[in-house]
């Protein structure tokens, strides 16, 4: 199966994608026309957003249908995704479309990949609105240059209404500038020079609106941060989650939800499963499930674990990387857990047809100043690496399982292994007396 994919050149396959597309959409009669359609693209940070988007439409009153990489959603009904897969084939999107408009539902977030983009995948999808949390390294074996990435995500803002760009990711104004009636930027920053606004931004008043955060406060359990004199507060760490929150609340705006609303969404949400997941347990350690893969996902993730850990506390980080991926950035991957860690344990993550061997040796060609065996290990088997964290960690400690987040399943070759970071946690943590 893995030989006949490398058979045809991607365009030829892209070709067959954009056939398919326009097929689901005459045969399922082009639903989106009849709901708005909210997409959501980005390196990191989709998933998360998207399931704020979801919380404060429906605070507002709203009847919502989702798709994101864990889960679907259409009014009351919710189920999990357990394909791997961000966006799936025209069909199924398609005949989701189609379900939720039958449901009445009046908007649909769609979390939308940089793939299908490429791959006309979403061809048809009438985008209302189009929301890019970041643009870091990541597909690179796919897209080949930063460059291409970019401009596969750009296809999402070339017929969308609302444009919604995080003014604090590089090069922003590559997505400000498109035809869009409304746009918005967020930042963290109460002045960001870092951007140029493209003219047509200032044809009027209303083109071009800011949502900044201020008085921004980290805390190991929760974010806070005021939006005009609004105060927000998230049960979610880490400055990346206020970001994600403001492209949320940007969203509301947008559609004329007051701030007061956006506020009481966001508040409700205790979590977002494989995200920043809290894993209960009886030994006083601070067990973090995440999906983190990418340098720039990792080095937030790190960064955050370093500021609000506890005095004397250790961070004890267990990762890999998945393979027939971007190799390249492995050791970069390994450069920046070894910064922040005090314990590294390399394991395995989804190796596909890959040595998981070789994946783990690529990784540890770019950690710095650890020893093997002593704050350095490369278990393979990923129970066993995690059983090795929950061993080396004292009360206080914080141990982050990254790299699958809510996975149910391991690909290796063409299997998929039944697994789970947290399950597999909570049963290797009851083991240790």
């Amino acid at each position: 199966m893995n030989y006949l994919k490398k058979l045809f050149p991607q365009a030829m396959k892209n070709l067959y994608h954009l056939a398919q597309a326009m097929l689901a959409n005459f045969l399922y009669g082009f639903p989106s026309k009849s709901i708005k359609v909210i997409g959501v693209t980005g390196t990191d940070g989709k998933t998360t957003t998207v399931q704020m988007i979801t919380k404060i439409l429906e605070e507002a009153g709203h009847t919502v249908a989702m798709a994101s990489t864990i889960n679907y959603k259409i009014g009351s009904k919710e189920w999990k995704n357990l394909s791997h897969f961000t966006t799936m084939s025209p069909f199924v999107i398609q005949k989701f479309i189609l379900e939720a408009v039958k449901a009445r539902c009046e908007y649909m977030i769609l979390e939308t990949s940089s793939h299908s983009l490429d791959q006309y995948r979403v061809w048809g999808v009438d985008y209302k609105t189009a929301v890019i949390t970041n643009v870091t390294r990541e597909h690179l074996d796919y897209h080949q240059t930063m460059v291409k990435y970019r401009q596969a995500k750009s296809k999402l803002f070339e017929k969308a209404k609302i444009a919604i760009v995080n003014l604090d990711m590089e090069k922003p104004e590559e997505f400000l500038d498109c035809n869009a009636e409304n746009v918005f930027g967020y930042s963290l920053k109460k002045t960001n020079s870092k951007f140029k606004i493209p003219n047509k931004l200032q044809i009027t008043n209303n083109k071009f609106q800011t949502i900044i955060a201020d008085n921004i406060k980290l805390g190991i359990d929760k974010s806070e941060f005021t939006i005009d004199n609004q105060m927000f507060i998230l049960h979610l760490i880490g400055d990346f989650n206020i970001e994600n929150a403001l492209a949320a609340i940007s969203v509301g705006v947008s559609e004329g939800i007051d701030l007061f609303i956006c506020a009481k969404a966001l508040e409700e949400i205790k979590g977002v499963p494989g995200r920043l997941e809290y894993v209960v347990n009886g030994k006083g350690l601070n067990i973090l499930v995440d999906f983190a893969l990418t340098p720039n996902a990792l080095e937030k993730l790190y960064g955050a674990l370093a500021k609000i850990k506890k005095p004397g506390a250790k961070i004890i980080a267990v990762f890999g990387s998945c393979g027939e991926r971007d190799r390249g950035k492995r050791p970069i991957i390994g450069e920046i857990v070894s910064r922040y860690a005090d314990f590294v344990i390399v394991t395995n993550d989804e190796p596909y047809h890959e040595d998981p061997q070789q994946i783990i040796d690529e990784i540890v060609g770019g950690i710095k100043n650890k020893e093997k065996d002593k704050n350095l290990w490369m278990i393979p088997d990923r129970r066993e690496a995690i059983k090795k964290a929950l061993q080396v960690a004292r009360p206080n400690d914080l141990i982050a399982v990254t790299g699958m987040g809510n996975f149910e399943s391991m690909v290796v070759g063409d299997e998929k292994i039944p697994w789970n970071d947290r399950k597999v946690i909570m049963e290797e943590s009851e083991k240790i007396k």
